[in-house]
């Protein structure tokens, strides 16, 4: 048998670390939801009323200009983001850039589905391309939080303000947690199960002048499904950016990103949120630095996520990481920490907003001892 060191005296409260969906916000209980859009018609008077204020609320701690329109649409972050490569993409050359798993998914979709050819500038995982070197005549697609392998774009500079392409954000782990550039963003997507720790299934379209001017005046060579449908008789349908969804959503999904909403003004608006993943990032910093056995995937600090960050484990393999989780998880120390399939055997903790600090810093001794546990030599 294997003899288990100690047990760390104290457990995380909320031992909720994984990077979607992510923790819910801190005192969230489902009796803290109003309910009285539930069982109503989401185009009913207060249907609609609920989700306009749930697009309001977003525009609000998101400081986007008034500019910038804001849809709530089916898929979650993958519909939002496909929605907008099958409406708006072949109108101008390709630029995909790929340096983890949702990355090469859109380079998938646009190479096997929408067969475009693309100019793919890729990077392995924990490192970020050439941003200088991207050809902004060309529309370009990017993540702005790379979820699966920790890195991220250090800020919007690499984007010029005179681009003739188009640049395509995916910021699902990235938006209410970074200060973004919205001038800078003509197509952004996320879902509210990550930073802000709402329910899934539903994405966010944020399109941005640029955009919806490219929406109105150019129709794809392939045919739409009705959920990717934007425009009709030549005009963006400006319902969609309303509160009038092109399918039926949950009212249930929608009152709880309302209540998280409402904990984020409680915390300082978005400022406040991207404070708290700062702390959270730093806190899971400090552990890393005083560990030989961890690492970071993304070595540079200055691209490194600083929401789903993804961490090395010296000598690690998929079965050591699927044990060391599991230790932890039977324990109640830390629920999903395994890090992404496709990704280098390692751990991803999620130390976004709605995680708090004392949790990451009462993670460190559990790490210790999952790592000792799974080392220790057998008795004979």
């Amino acid at each position: 048998m294997t003899d288990l060191p100690a047990r760390p005296a104290h457990l995380p409260v909320r031992p909720y670390f994984s990077s979607g969906p992510c923790a819910k916000p801190p005192g969230w209980t489902p009796t803290s939801l109003a309910t009285e859009s539930l069982g109503r018609s989401h185009r009913s008077k207060i249907g609609k009323t609920r989700l306009q204020y749930c697009i309001d609320l977003m525009r609000e701690l998101l400081k986007l200009p008034d500019t910038h329109r804001i849809g709530i649409v089916p898929g979650s972050d993958t519909g939002a983001y496909e929605m907008a490569m099958w409406t708006m993409l072949g109108a101008k050359p390709v630029t995909a850039l790929a340096w983890e798993s949702f990355g090469e998914g859109w380079v998938t979709d646009a190479v096997k589905q929408l067969k475009i050819d693309p100019n793919v500038v890729r990077a392995d995982y924990g490192q970020l391309p050439d941003l200088g070197a991207v050809d902004w005549s060309n529309d370009v697609l990017f993540t702005w939080n790379g979820t699966t392998s920790g890195v991220r774009v250090p800020n919007a500079d690499w984007i010029p303000a005179d681009r003739e392409g188009l640049s395509f954000a995916d910021a699902t782990s990235a938006v209410f947690a970074y200060d973004i550039d919205w001038a800078k963003i003509d197509v952004a997507t996320f879902s509210w199960q990550k930073v802000l720790g709402g329910e899934g299934a539903h994405g966010v379209l944020i399109l941005g002048p640029r955009a919806v001017e490219r929406l109105e005046s150019y129709t794809p060579a392939w045919p739409l499904p009705k959920v990717f449908r934007l425009v009709s008789k030549g005009k963006l349908t400006e319902g969609v950016f309303k509160g009038e969804t092109i399918n039926t959503p949950s009212m249930l999904a929608v009152e709880d990103c309302i209540a998280a909403l409402e904990w984020a003004k409680t915390v300082g608006g978005a400022d406040g949120l991207i404070a708290r993943s700062d702390a959270n990032a730093a806190a899971l910093d400090q552990i890393v630095a005083e560990r030989s056995w961890l690492g970071h995937l993304a070595a540079d600090p200055a691209t490194r996520s600083r929401t789903s960050v993804c961490l090395t484990v010296e000598g690690a393999d998929e079965a050591f990481i699927k044990a060391f989780a599991g230790l932890l998880e039977k324990e109640h120390a830390a629920y999903d920490i395994a890090g992404y399939r496709d990704a280098p055997p390692g751990l991803r903790i999620w130390c976004g907003a709605t995680v708090d600090t004392a949790d990451v810093v009462a993670l460190g001794p559990w790490l210790d001892w999952a790592y000792a546990a799974l080392k220790a030599p057998v008795a004979a």
